[in-house]
């Protein structure tokens, strides 16, 4: 597009007195100059939105801080505050001296100088001192509110009120795997000798993620509420901000509402956290938490095992004892008795070889002149005994005569024969056409059967 010539002249004429961005820009800082004179040191109260702590790169610390009242809505006004490293590096160390960690949420109360930013047109605010006081005072206020809020809740006695085992040989443990604390508690209970079986659920346990993490760590074991006995929470020593995760709301409830006994073993370095208030039992490090456990199984060891086995052993001592005294004295009554009787079997046996000796002429005598009179009868015994023998003989031998097939054929009478050979005693199983052979005392004939007849009665 032309651009009739003169015009940007015209234009610059007409507004000769226009600033400059940098003229704007100065008489801002000049303004605010005024109302907030470069050494006024200002009080300002806000939310913390974010934290940006540069200790690794720059060393400075940049927040932006919101007002509490607006902290919902999208447009609410934001103050950028810049902590430079000479200022941090104290703070930085006396909040984690404090157990205070800067997280977004937190309402803290500063102190400082208004800044000017030119190349940016922005406004910030130089902080020389933070309130920790006051920041100290809202926390206890905030943790005293939460014990409040569990203890109207029934949350502060609940996991203390779940039984603990006498034998936490599954132990379920919720800590960041590598670290002392771990390294303290394993320790104890592989050293004790025990079988005990552990498993670990990591979490971070320290830092803005702590406590969700330690959380969802909780959670998980107490889902393997069959599997466990008892959940250990244990983190080594460290400063109140490394320990300000056990004081979180999210952990407390975790462990409130676990239904397996949960044990803490916390490095302190004062006060109980929440989570030691709310626990089934809480020790004051990850060591003495295992070394806890182990003296619960050591204790149930002695009392169940140990001691009734030495009940045991000593009583079976004391039994052996009196069975060999009684054995003794069995043995002493009967070696006493063998003795005795060995004695009276003997006297018996001298008395009985005496009259042996006495009686055995007049025995021997009697026994000769029995011997010759048995010899006098003998002789004609066995002779009148082998007459009455052959006189028996005879007597069978007639009798037997009287039964001879010939001399009953003599007398008149035949034997019949069948086919098969045996004597006919009937004329069951004969028929008509059979061979018969009837012998006489002179001979024998063969015949067939004609027909059967039976016997006419007369």
């Amino acid at each position: 597009m032309a651009v009739a010539p003169g015009v940007d002249d015209e234009m610059v004429g007409e507004h000769a007195d226009a600033l400059s961005i940098a003229g704007l820009y100065g008489e801002v800082e000049t303004a605010l100059s005024n109302v907030f004179p470069r050494g006024r040191q200002l009080w300002v109260r806000g939310e913390v939105h974010s934290v940006s702590d540069q200790q690794g790169r720059t060393g400075h610390c940049y927040l932006d801080l919101i007002d509490p009242e607006t902290a919902g809505e999208r447009q609410a006004p934001v103050l950028r505050v810049k902590c430079w490293r000479t200022t941090w590096g104290p703070l930085r160390a006396t909040l984690q001296k404090e157990g205070i960690e800067l997280q977004p949420g937190m309402v803290v109360v500063i102190r400082g100088t208004l800044d000017f930013y030119r190349p940016r047109a922005e406004v910030g605010f130089i902080l020389a001192e933070l309130d920790v006081t006051a920041l100290l005072g809202r926390l206890a206020a905030q943790r005293a509110a939460l014990l409040r809020t569990l203890a109207a809740e029934g949350l502060l006695e609940r996991n203390r009120a779940q039984p603990v085992p006498p034998v936490p040989l599954r132990v379920g443990l919720v800590a960041s795997p590598g670290t002392e604390g771990f390294r303290d508690f394993v320790g104890q209970l592989s050293a004790s000798g025990f079988s005990f079986r552990v498993a670990v659920a990591p979490a971070t346990v320290q830092g803005a993620d702590a406590p969700r993490s330690i959380a969802r760590a909780l959670t998980v074991l107490a889902r393997r509420a069959d599997e466990v006995d008892l959940i250990a929470v244990v983190r080594g020593g460290g400063s109140k901000g490394d320990l300000a995760a056990f004081d979180a709301e999210p952990v407390a409830r975790a462990v409130a509402g676990s239904p397996v006994p949960v044990w803490t073993g916390i490095g302190h370095t004062g006060d109980e956290s929440v989570a030691d208030l709310v626990a089934n039992r809480s020790c004051i490090t990850p060591t003495e938490c295992g070394r806890e456990i182990v003296q619960r199984v050591s204790r149930w060891w002695a009392e169940a095992v140990v001691e009734p086995a030495e009940r045991v052993a000593g009583r079976a001592a004391d039994a052996l004892a009196a069975a060999e005294h009684h054995n003794g004295q069995g043995r002493a009554r009967l070696a006493a008795t063998a003795r005795h009787l060995v004695e009276r079997q003997a006297a018996h046996l001298a008395a009985r070889v005496d009259s042996v000796t006495r009686c055995a002429p007049r025995w021997l005598d009697d026994a000769h002149a029995s011997l010759a009179g048995r010899a006098t009868r003998l002789g004609p015994l066995a002779l009148a005994h082998v007459e009455h023998g052959v006189d028996r003989l005879d007597g069978w031998r007639r009798l037997l005569a009287a039964y001879d097939v010939d001399r009953q054929l003599e007398r008149g009478y035949t034997l019949t024969i069948g086919a098969d050979g045996q004597v006919l005693r009937g004329i069951d199983g004969l028929a008509t056409g059979d061979e018969l052979v009837t012998r006489f005392a002179d001979g024998s004939v063969r015949s067939a059967v004609r027909s059967v007849d039976s016997a006419v009665p007369r």
